[in-house]
Order: C-alpha cells, then structure tokens, then sequence
C-alpha cells in the first residue's frame, strides 16, 4: 500500500477543487502520456471520499493506490506513488497559479484578438480567393476581403474569451491570456473592442465586396462567439460546429471573388468540405494532448468521454480528407496531378491516423497535430496550383494583350504567371516528362532522317503544336479542355498502334490524301 501525504484543511475540498489538485499533482506532471480516462475517474473518487470523510481541522490523510494507476510507472528516488507535499501549494480559486510580468498593450489586444488563428483564417480565405481566378482580379475587393475577414475573426475570438474568463482561469494553458491576467486589458476594454472589430469587419464586407460575403462574416461571428462557446461545457459535438467556423473563411473568398455569385460552384463546396474536414484530425489531437486541462476548465471534450471513439473518428475523416483530391481531379476541378500527388500527401496523414488509433498516447496524437499543420497549407497549395482557372486558352490571353491593362488584370497576370512558374518548375523535376523528352528527340531524329520533303513541310508547319504536346506529362499538370485531353490520348496511342481514330487532327489526314 502507497505511503499517504498529510494535508492540512480547515474544510472538505470541493469537486472542483479535487479536480483541480488532482490535475496539479506530481503523478499527472510526471504521467501526462499515461493516464486515460477511466484513472482520472479512480483517483477522483479516492480523493471525493477522503475529503468527505474529513469534517473536522485535523490533519486529513489523502493517497493515491496505486492500484488507481496501473499503468502508471514510479518516478526514480521517489519514496511515494501518490501526491507529493507540492501540491499542498495548489489554491482552490480560478485565480492564475502564477502571475506573469503585464504584457504590452499591444500584445495584449493581440492575443485578444487570437492573432496567430485569425491569421491561419485570412490565410484559407486568401486561397478562397485565389482558387476563384475570374479573368479579372479587383485589388480593392481583394483588400476589403481579407481586412474585413480579419476583423471579424478578431471579434468571434475576443467575444470568446469574455465569455470563458473563469473557465480560462482554471486551464494552464489559458491561464495567461490578458483577461485573466487582468493587469493590462479589463473585461469592459475588450467589449469595446470585440464591438469595433465586429461591427468595422462587417461593414468593410458588406462595401468592399458583396452582402452574402458580409452575411457569412457576420454569422461566423454569432456561430464561433455565440453556440460553439455555449455548447463547449454542454456537449462533445462542439467541435462539430466548431468545423463549420472553419469551413466558411475559404468560402467568403471564393464568394467575394465572384461578386457572391458562386456559392454553390463545385470548387468553392470542395474548399469548404476541405477545411471541415481538416479541422476533425486536427482539433480532436489537440483536445487529446490536453484532456486533462480542459477537464480542469469544465468543458466536455469527446477524448474526455471516449477515448476510443475519439481515435476512430479521426481515422475516419482521415480517410474522408484523403479522397478529396480524387473527386476534385474527377469533377474537373484540378487536374489528374493534384490526386497523383495527394496519395503521396494523404499516405503519411493515414499513417499517424492509424497509428494513434492502434496505440492512443500523447505522442501519437501530437503526431497527428503536428502533421496538420504543414498538411493544410501543402494541400492549398497543391489544390491552388493545379486548378484549372488559371488556365485560360491562348486566343484569349492574345486578345487580353492588345487591351491597355488596368490593375485588375495586371495583378490576376502577376498571380497567373507565378503559378505557370510553379508548375514548369515542377515539370522539370516530373520523371514522365523526362522520359516523354527524350522519347520525343528520338522520334524527330528518325524522321528527319527518313521522311520525304511533303512530310518534312508538314512538319515544318506544325512541329512547334506537336512538340509542345509531347512534352508535357501524360499525367496533366495543366488545364486542358475535353478536345485537348482526347486528343492527347489518341497521339499516345497512335504512337503505339498501326491503326488510327477520326479523333486524330484533320492535318495529318487531310496531307496523306493529298500525297
């Protein structure tokens, strides 16, 4: 039987405070990785019936069998399995365990505002944006966009955190944001604010780009600050919602970029399904790794109530997020590289997925956070630089040429250029373009050699059109209509069958008759 630590109280502990010194102990600190669950459960009924049983001043004795913790091993030179006399220092108010030197107040309105999410949010519109093209591109509406997206999110987090200053107060994790620290911002400040981000991030949305922009801006407000915070402490599917916040950032991009017109264009729902189902992984990891701290603020997390169902549904929107490159590259959305490439992505995503849900540990869910983070921006960027908007047919960038440019079109040709850039880049490092070249100088050597004149004009005419095909990838990096991509696949196949289709370009039949 584990030695028992004395501890002197004047009156029973309460719940909350139980909780709280529970998660403060040495055992937790030391087992972070260890505990599940159904421990956290044990010890808390050892330490609610010790405490009960202790009405009187005298010293009360509280320990922790070690039959409460199978799992958990002992600490090297340590004489005991329970609580050590340090958590005789843990407090039972929802005050910080310690105070921090005061924040400038710029740092302060900063970590109000979740600069560093708000930023992740101005990010994923920006790709809303970008994904949508259009022939034209308005700086101004580009601007309002995302400055009023920024201001919006900057409200929805400080509203959070007005409502949660208790609940903030008892997580270590938040114990150090400005209004529970209360030394630089007072809660009447950071109304103030949260009022003029609203209100200034709504109207920008509403004047600089369309209402139905301005109406998701302001309803993401109202979802993220108003059900996602109330139904924190009251239900797991608070994450859920959650997911919908996060999913409709890319979303007021594409609408904006469109004049609010498309909503409901396949490219903008597989943006939204993307961020929704990238948030699954991503959130229900990081409430995993501190489970046991927002067990401390009161909320009711899924890795809280069920350990094993937590796993399951990340494998599960892990497999979900993987097929998205397939349908896009169906669809016609992106091109067949994007769902080459998302294999090589999705593959390892699948990996720490499986191999949290085989062994649920700390470090197995940290695996998975710390996997989407670089996962969402490769697989924006990816989605980005395969779309087929901005590949627009060569008739029209010649006529766009002879027109005197304004801004608009000079920044979609700069967003436009780098993106070929990109991709040619990616070509040069593409093993099927390599040996598509090389097959290619191989065959015009042999029929410069062998071919009569007739067929040497009719090369002559047209080589430039048939090498530029043949160097590029079977596997298209680059938009390509119906007409162009059949009649890619026919000059593959002619090259390797003595017959021919009707689909084959009318030049080459219309010279053997002739001849």
């Amino acid at each position: 039987m584990a030695s028992s630590t004395l501890l002197r109280r004047q009156r029973p502990l309460s719940s909350s405070s139980l909780l709280h010194r529970f998660c403060d102990s040495s055992i937790y600190k030391r087992n972070t990785t260890s505990i599940n669950i159904h421990q956290i459960r044990s010890a808390w009924r050892v330490l609610s019936s010790t405490s009960s049983s202790s009405s009187t001043t005298s010293a009360t004795a509280t320990s922790f069998d070690q039959a409460s913790f199978p799992s958990i091993p002992t600490s090297t030179g340590s004489s005991t399995h329970g609580v050590t006399a340090a958590t005789t220092t843990t407090t039972t108010s929802t005050e910080p365990s310690s105070v921090s030197p005061p924040m400038s107040t710029t740092k302060a309105y900063s970590e109000l505002a979740k600069a560093k999410l708000s930023a992740l949010v101005v990010t994923t519109t920006a790709a809303g944006f970008v994904a949508a093209g259009g022939p034209n591109i308005d700086p101004s509406v580009v601007t309002s966009c995302l400055v009023g997206t920024a201001l919006c999110s900057s409200s929805a987090a400080a509203w959070n955190q007005i409502f949660e200053i208790d609940r903030d107060a008892r997580m270590k994790r938040t114990q150090q944001r400005p209004l529970v620290q209360n030394n630089v911002l007072s809660k009447s400040q950071a109304q103030l604010a949260a009022t003029v981000w609203g209100i200034s991030g709504t109207t920008l949305l509403a004047l600089g780009t369309d209402p139905l922009t301005a109406t998701l801006g302001l309803s993401n407000i109202v979802l993220y600050a108003g059900l996602y915070t109330w139904m924190k402490p009251r239900s797991i599917y608070n994450t859920w919602v959650g997911a919908v916040v996060g999913a409709i950032p890319p979303v007021m991009g594409y609408t904006a970029a469109t004049a609010g017109t498309g909503l409901f264009d396949v490219d903008c729902i597989l943006l939204g399904t993307t961020l929704y189902l990238w948030q699954m992984p991503h959130f229900f990891a990081l409430s995993y790794m501190h489970r046991l701290d927002y067990a401390r603020g009161g909320f009711v997390m899924l890795p809280l109530v069920d350990e094993e169902r937590t796993s399951r549904v990340i494998l599960k929107y892990a497999a979900y997020l993987s097929a998205v490159p397939f349908v896009s590259t169906a669809m016609g959305v992106t091109s067949s590289m994007f769902a080459l490439e998302g294999i090589a992505l999705n593959s390892y995503a699948m990996y720490v997925a499986y191999r949290f849900h085989q062994h649920k540990t700390n470090a197995n869910a940290r695996k998975i956070f710390l996997t989407s983070l670089w996962y969402l921006p490769s697989l924006l960027m990816l989605f980005l630089l395969h779309s087929k908007v901005w590949d627009e047919d060569e008739n029209d960038n010649t006529t766009t040429n002879n027109l005197n440019y304004n801004e608009q079109n000079r920044l979609r040709e700069t967003l436009q250029h780098a993106v070929h850039t990109v991709r040619d880049a990616g070509r040069k490092a593409c093993l099927h373009e390599q040996v598509i070249i090389k097959r290619q100088h191989s065959n015009s050597s042999s029929n410069n050699n062998n071919n009569n004149d007739d067929d040497t004009n009719r090369h002559g005419n047209n080589g430039d059109n048939i090498n530029d095909t043949a160097k590029e990838c079977p596997i298209v990096m680059t938009k390509r209509t119906g007409e162009d991509l059949q009649s890619k696949a026919t000059e593959l196949v002619a090259e390797h069958t003595p017959t021919t289709t009707s689909t084959i370009p009318m030049v080459i039949t219309v010279d053997t008759k002739k001849s």
